[in-house]
């Protein structure tokens, strides 16, 4: 399903890790999923019923899993 967000609310939403960097619709792999992706640090963050979810512990991706999968690797 296409994602459909307001286009003013897209403009001023913006990752909530530290680097603020805007948002993009879609993730990587499916630019029309239900969810958003930092164009910074490239976590994807969940859209569920049309809301945005942008807490850093509902985010999938980005330095934190790419650090874990590191170590899991070493």
């Amino acid at each position: 399903m296409a994602l459909t967000l307001d286009a003013q609310l897209l403009e001023i939403l913006a990752c909530p890790s530290p680097d603020h960097a805007p948002l993009r619709p879609g993730t990587p792999g499916d630019p029309e999923a239900d969810a958003l992706t930092c164009t910074e640090c490239g976590r994807v963050y969940p859209v569920r019923d049309g809301i945005p979810v942008l807490l850093l512990d509902e985010a999938t991706g980005g330095p934190a899993e790419s650090e874990a999968s590191d170590a899991d690797g070493a």
